[in-house]
Parts: C-alpha cells; structure tokens; sequence
C-alpha cells in the first residue's frame, strides 16, 4: 500500500471514508514529509502551523457524511505565495512584499476550504510569477526533485515540485505564460490551465490580468478534474469569470480528433523530446484516435506577441508598489528618490526588465508600432485557433522543447529563458484551456527525466482535455 503522502486525491479520499487512516495521520504524514524534504528541495516558503479545529471538522465531515462528503475534505493542498490567505503572508516571493500579511482570502482559497480541503503551506516561485524556472525568487531556488541539480520549472515550481516530490497530496498554481504547464512536465505531473473565466481571479496578485488564471497541479487527470470542479464558478468579485449556467457539459467522444502543428515543431524541440511526442501520438493511434496535421501560421509569432502584451499589462499593474501603500518603502531625499530606491532594492532583475520592457512598448511613439500591433496579432491567432478546431478537438504539442536544464544554464540570457515558453503562451493569449500530462522519460547525464505532452481545446472544453489526458496516463501503462 503506498504511503498516505504519496496518494493521488481519489486514493487518499477513499482510504479516508475506508478509516485506512484518519484526517489527521494523513495531515501529519504529509506535512512531515514536506518538512524533511523542504530543506533540500525548498518546494516551501513556509508550512503552516496544524489548524486543529479545520482537522477536526474535516474528520467530522467524513465521519456524519461518508460517501456525500466532498471529495476534497481532509486533503492536504499547498497553495502559490502569490495566491491570498488572510492573515497569512503572501509575498510572491518577492522582497518587495516580504513582510505583507493578506487582508482578504483568495476566491479559490474560499471554494476549495468549503469543500473541507485544508492547506498545508505556502510555495516558493519566480518573483511575481515572472520566470520559467523559480530562480527569480528572492528566497532561494527551488530544486527539481528527479535532479536536484536542475531547475523544477516555474513560475509554479515550487507547487510542481512539492506535487512531484509527494511533499503535499496536490498544489495550486497560476498561469500566465505556461508557468503550471511547464513545471508540471519537467517535474512529472499533470498542471492544468483552465479557460481564461473559468476560475476567478480575486485574491490572486494580477501579472497580466487577460492572461492569469489559477489552476490545479496535480499526481494524475482524476485529480486534476476534481480540482477544476471545485475552483471553477462565477464570482461577483471578479466580473470576467463565466456563469455557471453558461459553462455546460460536452459530450466527450470515445475516441479524438487530434491535430499536430508540424511546421512550429521542425526548430527549437529537443529530438528525445520530439521522439516521445510522436511515439505517444502513435499509442494514441493505436487506441483509435485520429491524428490531423494542422496549419498555425500565426503560432510563429506567438512568443513575441506575448512577450509585448504580458509586460505592458505587468508594467501597469506593479505601478502600485510604489513605496506608498503597501509593501516594501525605502526613504531617499525627494519623492523620487522614495520611488527609485523602493523599487530598485523590491525588485528582482527579472522584474524590472518586464517593467521597463512594457513601459517601453506601452510609451507614445511605440504603442502602435509594438502593443497594437500584438493585439492585432493576438485576434488573428485566435481566429486560427477556432478555425483549426472546425476540424479537431485538440492540438497537441510538446508541454516545453526540453527537459529540466540546469540552474544557471539560461538565467544569464532571458531570450534562452522566454523560447521555454514556445508551446504554452498559445493557451493564454486565446484564452483556451491546456493541459500538460507527463509522458515517458528522457535522460540527461544518465539520470532520466520527465517530460510533458500539452494539450489545448476550445474555450469551456476542459472535459476533452480530461479525457485524452486519461487517454495518455492508459498508454503510459501499456
């Protein structure tokens, strides 16, 4: 039998309701686990202290409830430092926030603890999600579980590796660019981006606010679902998340229409990789799938159409660390010089290339020749997107063209950093949802190394995205 920790959602609800063990064993396991292991990997920021009355109430849910109760209750769940718990701090891993305290609890925070889930601790990550590989972070880098040498990926690598390294039952993350996607595959799990709506926004500190979403990363597709349903739901505190009556259930077919853009994956794939991918395309087959090359044309130029729009939204976001409201201030002898040295000492290098990067694009003189011009581009790609799914269900890509590479290997040459994100920025500038499914390892100096398969579906089609990635997990056993 595996040990309580290592047990996907599913199992460990069934060994709850079973009375294999109690709320609190599995709590205490998992939380002792993430304890000894944190000093190694640093997956976390902080653990939380036991909160027994949430315990005991969980215990007592099961207890009254058995069957009925939510699948979620008693689950240890490890939750993004850039994700709001009140009264606990919430620093994005930033100095600039180091000290801050929430004042209010994210939505998703509120939904998943009426569910009776209970949180074990906060993750580390790249510093205002701004990284592929949570070595911006101002506290430390985390470390890949399958090679501690190696980065986990980011911004959500702290929740991937805490995921992966069975240091909590599951974890939630945000979404920006990629960054629950591309942590999930170079650490081994599932990580899903959901439609852009689907899951509110309020208490999650905003990068880019058309482009953030939470989501749930997770040891297997059952769990990522069970999550999906528990997060996903209008909010009247955040007006851009869709009506429940609005968000209906497909009926998923028994075998898919998958579509392959080959043109995007002829430069930049390692060929390990690109071998992997096409080897459980064929399983698919196998299993009856349909596999359709798709035309994308527009895709070559996604990354630095996102790469203009996500830092002229970040630019304009981050203009309230300013050294007055909250966060981080620091004195000098005229206001600007309050601003300058606030901001210069609260922010990470990586950060403040985003900043002067959209402040840049966003400037008079340029906004049309850079920023428009992305929004412009960013239309026609979705318009691509709609019409390439006329004729599949999914598009499949590879999650990241690589696996983990090595701490330092890219941080010096941001250009190395962002083409991390090829594959998965697509997902967040059309708005659709994506998921990310491990696939067979590849080695790197002898150790091997996990890697992801992405898929993207239309917009509110998460249910297809669950079933081929179930599809996937089954050809994995064969």
């Amino acid at each position: 039998m595996k040990k309580a920790n290592e047990m996907t959602i599913v199992e460990a609800a069934r060994a709850l309701r079973a009375r294999a063990f109690t709320v609190r064993d599995l709590w205490n396991a998992t939380r002792l686990v993430a304890k000894e292991k944190n000093d190694n990997i640093f997956a976390y920021l902080e653990l939380f202290d036991t909160d027994d009355t949430a315990i005991d109430d969980a215990q007592k849910r099961i207890d009254t409830e058995g069957d009925k109760a939510p699948i979620l209750c008693g689950i240890p769940i490890a939750v993004k430092d850039n994700i709001l718990i009140k009264g606990k701090t919430a620093s994005a891993s930033s100095k600039m926030l180091e000290n801050y305290k929430a004042s209010y609890t994210a939505t998703v925070i509120e939904k998943m603890r009426a569910e009776g889930a209970l949180f074990l601790g906060r993750t580390n990550m790249d510093e205002f999600a701004m990284g592929s590989s949570t070595e911006t972070s101002a506290f430390g880098k985390t470390k890949n579980p399958h090679d501690t040498n190696r980065v986990p990926g980011g911004s959500s690598g702290g929740s991937a590796a805490a995921t992966s390294a069975h240091m909590t039952i599951a974890s939630i993350g945000s979404d920006t660019g990629g960054s629950i996607r591309q942590p999930a595959s170079l650490t081994g799990v599932v990580g899903l981006k959901p439609t852009y709506g689907a899951v509110s926004r309020y208490g999650l500190m905003a990068m880019g606010s058309s482009l953030d979403q939470v989501g749930p990363l997770t040891k297997t597709v059952d769990d990522s679902e069970i999550l999906f349903k528990a997060l996903r739901g209008r909010d009247e505190k955040d007006p851009t998340t869709i009506p429940d009556d609005l968000y209906p259930k497909r009926e998923v077919n028994s075998t898919l229409r998958i579509g392959v853009p080959r043109a995007i994956l002829e430069k930049g794939v390692d060929e390990d990789v690109l071998n992997r991918f096409n080897e459980t395309l064929e399983a698919l087959k196998l299993k009856g799938h349909t596999i359709v090359d798709v035309s994308l044309p527009t895709n070559a130029y996604a990354l630095p159409i996102y790469y203009i729009i996500m830092p002229a939204e970040a630019s304009t976001n981050f203009a309230r660390y300013d050294g007055m409201r909250y966060g981080l201030s620091k004195h000098g002898k005229t206001l600007l010089d309050d601003y300058i040295k606030t901001r210069s000492e609260g922010f990470g290098p990586e950060v403040q290339r985003r900043i002067l990067l959209g402040a840049f694009v966003l400037s008079s003189g340029y906004i049309d020749a850079y920023y428009r011009k992305a929004h412009s581009a960013r239309s026609v790609l979705v318009d691509e997107f709609n019409n390439a799914f006329e004729k599949v269900d999914v598009i499949a890509t590879p999650t990241s063209p690589s696996p983990a590479f090595r701490f330092g290997e890219k941080s010096n040459d941001p250009v190395a950093m962002y083409i991390e994100d090829i594959f998965t920025v697509t997902a967040n500038l059309t708005g659709m949802p994506a998921i990310s499914v491990p696939m067979k390892m590849v080695k790197r100096d002898e150790k091997p190394l996990p890697i992801g398969i992405q898929f993207t579906a239309p917009h509110q089609a998460e249910d297809v995205l669950f079933a081929v990635g179930r599809a996937v997990e089954n050809t994995q056993l064969d």
